[in-house]
């Protein structure tokens, strides 16, 4: 259960080595959250997190095995999670990948890895997970999404309509759980450094994992559905969403 303080003391990361994940698991250890789960692919490779996480404060840190991909297994994951582990204050969706955009354009089974990790694999675990949840009688729900999502850029179609479609489904998951105890809250930062944009050249009002960690533990306190990081990117993806598509498609975006 959340403390007196409303803090999640129990963590489930799915998609643990992902930087903002770790950034938020760390602060949210020196808050007082006491056990932490990571699932990734690799659990193994994931030492430096685990111990960055105890030394933040958090008194319990368990890696295990999770594949976003692996549909089939996500009720079972599900189900083994919760009875080894106990109940879940939060469950935070951080596992995604980027894609190549010309590659996708040219390769089928590309553009489905991507749409599949980020948009299929998110709702297919996201099912067991908000039934526990419901069962439970409390729990947040956290989802990376991304500013990406608000409307599909030519760079980017395919990663930014696998996170649009992604997004819409969290917030109608949160819909559905209004009212029994259950909050889901939809973050969407704009650039973020991390491993996964190494290389690429950062976009104006660019972010780390650190700030976009403070914005999710300033949202689940204040109780919000839907978070920008860095607030200014809210007011750029709007105006580009009205933009009229025959000037939208001759910008350079």
């Amino acid at each position: 259960m959340k403390d007196a303080l409303g803090s999640p003391q129990s963590v489930l990361v799915l998609g643990g080595g992902s930087d903002i994940a770790i950034a938020t698991v760390r602060l949210l250890a020196g808050s007082r959250a006491e056990r932490v789960v990571l699932a990734a692919r690799r659990p193994e490779a994931l030492d430096g997190a685990v111990d960055d996480i105890r030394s933040a404060g958090a008194r319990i840190v368990e890696t295990v095995r999770f594949d976003a991909t692996d549909f089939a297994s996500h009720e079972a994951f599900v189900d083994d999670a919760w009875e080894r582990f106990g109940d879940f204050d939060l469950v935070l969706f951080a596992f995604g990948v980027l894609g190549d955009q010309t590659r996708s354009e040219n390769d089928p089974a590309a553009a489905v890895d991507v749409i599949q990790t980020n948009f299929t694999g998110a709702a297919s675990v996201a099912i067991p997970v908000a039934r526990r949840m419901l069962a439970q009688g409390h729990g947040s729900i956290v989802v990376l999404s991304s500013v990406a999502a608000e409307r599909a850029r030519r760079a980017n179609f395919v990663y930014g309509s696998s996170k649009s479609g992604m997004d819409q489904f969290f917030q109608g998951l949160g819909d559905m759980l209004h009212g029994h105890g259950v909050h889901v809250m939809v973050v969407r930062p704009g650039f973020v450094r991390t491993k996964m944009t190494a290389g690429m050249q950062a976009a104006p009002f660019s972010t780390t994992p650190e700030e976009v960690a403070r914005a999710i533990a300033r949202g689940l306190e204040r109780g919000k559905e839907k978070i920008w990081v860095p607030g200014p990117v809210r007011a750029i993806a709007t105006a580009m969403h009205h933009i009229p598509r025959p000037i939208y498609r001759r910008l350079p975006l």
